[in-house]
């Protein structure tokens, strides 16, 4: 009997042991989860619920609105606004599911997929709901449906609150004045959702207009829909600066429908008219015929987006003889009476020179007088009174030769070969604007140098820089540089009035109520024919004579009739200049001009 107490015993102690073992391995079980539970609930709780949250966030870029372009006054030219482009992640629109409400309080589902979609989309989009659904089918992460939304069309369409209809912000730029300007305005091109300047303007001050860029965070449910209690946080985009041109938007319209007008008339390739503010050398007009509307780009030819008034180079012709007969002048090697003897054709160094008046007979005329008529035999005798390397020192002095360091892209320096350089004939036509080109930013900066007193400044587009924070760059401008004396200069605008008299060629440049002096010039070009048939017909002036204000040139580039300067380009000053003047409200001149004979008898 001890025996079976003793067994029943060791079984007792061994069934504790066991239930012992149980019992620490439950608790050893119950304390790990436990402690798992701790750090899930009170450790890593935070960190996890962050993970689950970042997994139902997406974030959009915002695009910065690109900073306006404006005229003097403040118009828009060039603007921005937010736009959105619609696409379709067709795996994840294939799960929705259309579901309403109905008057029991019951959820009925009306349709699924990318079908009931589509029906809900198409009136919205304006598109046909059969051909939408087509569209919307298939496997790919991202198809457009629709670009160029308002904010208003796209916060309607987010509020459907259908997965996978994806939107993509961008700007588009706005030319409300169609082409006006376009020639200095320039164009964008779209870089992925971006826009960058392309020409002009937007090209030049492209890092300034481009701003910095936004963005939105919204929290997605799992069928890709926008959930409207959850999280959305918004980061507004910098808008780009303020671009403010001198340009004065309605003297530029004025200028760009002369040009128009005057090629269309006169079969000519093209034309440029400047007008540019005396002592400033701020452009109130700087014109283009068929200049591009950086809306409409491609409805413009390649070749014919630029800037022609800073990039196409052009011989002045006979507005090139200011600056001779202005050189010699300011040396004191002539003055308005003094006199020479012209005939209608002259051989000098083996090279004949004729003038355009044909058979005139031979006059003793005075400088006033070759000037006026425009007399090239004159103007080659005036020029052999200097050294070529003079008068090549005040041609660039007058800026040409050099870029202007005017604010647009592709500008040329022009042509303007050393003396070294010119052979027998090249030196005597430069003394009448032939042998070398000018740009006609050159030529308006050069007749405003006579209209400043013989200072020199260079002509400029841009008033200032308006920053997002309110504050202004106003560009510093280089100092003028001295190029002829006041005396000169002003001897020089007396003999230019003479050129718009009766008897002058320029007659049609003559403004009712304020006194203007100006010079013609026709110049042979190329006719592609190897001949030199072409011409080039320009006019530069300064008004008022009496108390200049502005300066402008004038080119029509190979016109098929007309041809002659103070046919065809002096109606162009006429007009623009008349206009600027009324538009700043400028006072008539007062006084009669200065009268030099041109003949002596």
């Amino acid at each position: 009997m001890s025996s079976r107490v003793g067994w029943s015993g060791a079984r007792a102690r061994q069934a504790l042991r066991r239930r012992n073992i149980v019992a620490v391995v439950l608790l050893t079980v119950f304390i790990v989860f436990s402690g798992r539970l701790v750090q899930l609930q009170a450790l890593e709780a935070p960190r996890l619920a962050g993970e689950a949250l970042d997994s139902r966030l997406r974030t959009y870029t915002i695009q910065a609105a690109r900073g306006e372009i404006v005229d003097v006054n403040g118009e828009v030219l060039a603007t921005s606004v937010q736009r959105y482009n619609i696409g379709v992640n067709q795996q994840k629109v294939a799960t929705f599911r259309h579901i309403v409400t109905d008057d029991d309080g019951e959820k009925v589902v009306l349709g699924t997929g990318a079908e009931a979609a589509a029906d809900l989309l198409a009136p919205l989009l304006g598109r046909d709901p059969a051909e939408l659904g087509a569209q919307m089918v298939g496997e790919s992460t991202f198809v457009y449906l629709a670009k160029g939304l308002t904010p208003t069309e796209w916060r309607e369409i987010r509020a459907l609150g259908i997965p996978g209809i994806e939107p993509e912000s961008v700007t588009d730029r706005l030319y409300p004045n169609g082409n006006t300007a376009g020639n200095i305005l320039g164009f964008v091109k779209r870089d992925g959702s971006d826009l960058v300047g392309n020409a002009g303007v937007e090209l030049r001050f492209d890092e300034a207009l481009h701003g910095v860029n936004g963005r939105e965070t919204v929290e997605i449910g799992n069928g890709g829909q926008v959930i409207p209690t959850g999280t959305q946080e918004v980061t507004e985009g910098e808008p780009g600066d303020t671009v403010r041109l001198t340009i004065d938007r309605d003297v530029q319209y004025v200028a760009q429908q002369a040009v128009d007008e005057t090629v269309a008339r006169y079969g000519a390739q093209w034309a440029g008219v400047a007008l540019m503010e005396i002592g400033t050398g701020r452009l109130v007009a700087f014109a283009d015929s068929g200049s591009v509307d950086p809306g409409n780009v491609t409805a413009t030819p390649e070749r014919a987006r630029g800037a022609r008034t800073v990039s196409a180079p052009y011989e002045p012709g006979s507005t090139g003889k200011l600056l001779t007969i202005a050189a010699a002048v300011d040396r004191g090697v002539v003055e308005p009476l003094t006199t020479f003897t012209v005939p209608e054709r002259m051989t000098i160094d083996g090279q004949t020179f004729s003038d355009h008046e044909p058979g005139h007979p031979t006059q003793e005329m005075t400088v006033a007088g070759i000037l006026a008529t425009s007399s090239n035999v004159g103007t080659v005798q005036i020029g052999n009174l200097m050294e070529d390397a003079e008068r090549h020192d005040y041609m660039q002095a007058f800026g040409f030769g050099s870029r202007s360091g005017i604010e647009l892209p592709g500008e040329s320096s022009g042509i303007l070969h050393e003396p070294d350089d010119w052979d027998g004939r090249t030196r005597m036509t430069t003394m009448f604007g032939q042998g070398y080109a000018v740009t006609l930013a050159q030529n308006v900066a050069m007749v405003a140098t006579l209209g400043n007193g013989g200072v020199y400044v260079p002509p400029t587009l841009i008033d200032s820089v308006e920053h997002a924070d309110g504050s202004v760059t106003v560009p510093e401008r280089p100092d003028g540089r001295p190029v002829i004396s006041e005396d000169a200069a002003a001897t020089m605008i007396a003999m230019m009035e003479g050129v718009v008299q009766e008897g002058g060629t320029a007659p049609r440049a003559r403004i009712d109520g304020y006194r203007v002096a100006g010079k013609t010039g026709t110049a042979q070009t190329a006719d592609g024919a190897g001949g030199l048939s072409a011409t080039v017909a320009n006019f530069v002036g300064i008004v008022p004579a009496d108390q200049p204000r502005y300066a402008v040139a004038v080119v029509v580039y190979k016109p098929t009739s007309g041809f002659f300067g103070g046919t065809i380009a002096a109606p162009i000053f006429k007009d623009v200049a008349e206009f600027a003047l009324h538009n700043a409200g400028v006072r008539p001149s007062t006084g009669s001009p200065t009268t030099f004979p041109w003949i002596i008898e």
